[in-house]
Order: structure tokens, then sequence, then C-alpha cells
């Protein structure tokens, strides 16, 4: 669920044709909004991420809280044992998106240690990322942001160099 707070703070909608959310639409019944338009939300869970991974207050999850709040209940729909959901199945995707994502970052507020989110280092870069490397010290959100920070870092000692 942090990787979709991620992928609808980087890009402002969550693409139903990428692998874990056309799989997670399809399998809770939701209905991708038309032209992806998710409103408020992909600025709300931006605002989260940033005050999650700056380490402030998390006044943003505490609004995501309170304008999706999640409706907790168990399920077994996939015959692989009881598990806990936040969103009702076929609920509108807006709301569906909203509800998991306030529940994960919330989670993740108050310190699950299984998610680490960061921001990208890469100068022009804004993007998010979930860690998940071996030692969380990840600090870039894809090998082409740490290819042009290696790049450029190598151009500048050549040219201070010559």
């Amino acid at each position: 669920m942090a990787r979709l707070a991620v992928e609808l703070a980087n890009t402002g909608t969550l693409d139903q044709h990428g692998e874990l959310v056309a799989a997670f639409f399809v399998e809770h019944e939701v209905a991708p909004p038309p032209g992806g338009d998710y409103g408020e939300l992909p600025d709300l869970v931006r605002a989260a991420l940033a005050q999650l991974v700056d380490g402030s207050a998390p006044e943003a999850v505490h609004r995501l809280l309170r304008d999706y709040q999640p409706e907790m209940h168990l399920s077994d729909h996939d015959g692989g044992g009881w598990h806990i959901h936040f969103s009702r199945n076929g609920t509108p995707a807006e709301r569906w998106a909203g509800q998991l994502i306030a529940a994960k970052l919330a989670l993740v507020a108050a310190g699950d240690p299984a998610v680490t989110l960061g921001r990208c280092a890469a100068a022009g870069c804004e993007n998010y990322f979930v860690d998940q490397s071996r030692n969380r010290t990840r600090r870039f959100c894809s090998n082409a942001c740490a290819s042009r920070t290696t790049v450029a870092a190598h151009r500048a000692r050549a040219a201070k160099d010559s």
C-alpha cells in the first residue's frame, strides 16, 4: 500500500495498466476514475509523504484519516486466510485508494519497521520511493536518477581536474 501512495504522489494518478494497480483494482472490484482523476488526493498524499520523510508532524496523515476514514474489516477473499482490509470492495477509486493509503501512512507514522520511505536525492527530482534495499540506505527513486547524478559528479570532477 505504501507503493500505491508513492505512485499516486509521483504521478498524480494510479496507472490502472500497471501490474500492481491493475491487480488491486480487479481483485477489489474498483473501477478506475474517469481520466485517472483522483481529485485532491495526490496533493494530500504528496504532503503526507513529505512530512513523513522529513520527520515533521504528520498533519497531512491526520487529514487523510479524517477525509478518507478507513473501514477496517477482515477478508478471506483470496483463500489465503484472514487479513485486514481498509476499504470495501467496489468503493469508488478515489475513496478506495484514499482509505488504503491513509491506513498505511498512519502505520508508517506510528513507526512501522517494515516500511522506509525516501525522497530522491537527484538534483531536480522530487519523487518519493519505498526503500526496500537490504540496509535501507537507498538515495534515488530510480537507476536513471542514480546514473544521472553519478555522471554529473564525474563530469564535475573531470572539469575541475583539467
